[in-house]
């Protein structure tokens, strides 16, 4: 299906919010499950308000979600598709590499 204008500039939004390895690194650890602000931060090595301005990027686009629970505001993958999307990325990555190891000899 043909998209509209409108639509190409959101699909090349939800590449640029993708496009970021700090943004991929919270969603994969998020993948694992709901995470903190404070366990995020533990877990890439980045700043606490490095951390908070990617996931204000992310929730801002609807791929995460923010749970608050008392004094604590819990994250997870709002839209699971966003995986599927990395496989097949990661997958052709993986392909060429390899087909590239082949090649020279590796």
């Amino acid at each position: 299906t043909a998209l509209n204008p409108q639509n190409l500039e959101s699909v090349a939004t939800r590449f640029r919010i993708l496009g970021v390895p700090l943004r991929l690194e919270i969603l994969n650890q998020l993948a694992g499950g709901e995470r903190t602000v404070t366990a995020l931060v533990e877990a890439t090595g980045s700043s606490q308000p490095n951390v908070s301005k990617h996931l204000t990027t992310l929730l801002a686009h609807r791929l995460v979600k923010r749970e608050k629970r008392g004094n604590s505001a819990y994250y997870s993958v709002a839209d699971p598709a966003v995986f599927e999307l990395c496989e097949i990325v990661c997958g052709n990555i993986e392909r060429a590499l390899e087909d590239e190891r082949r090649a020279f000899g590796g």
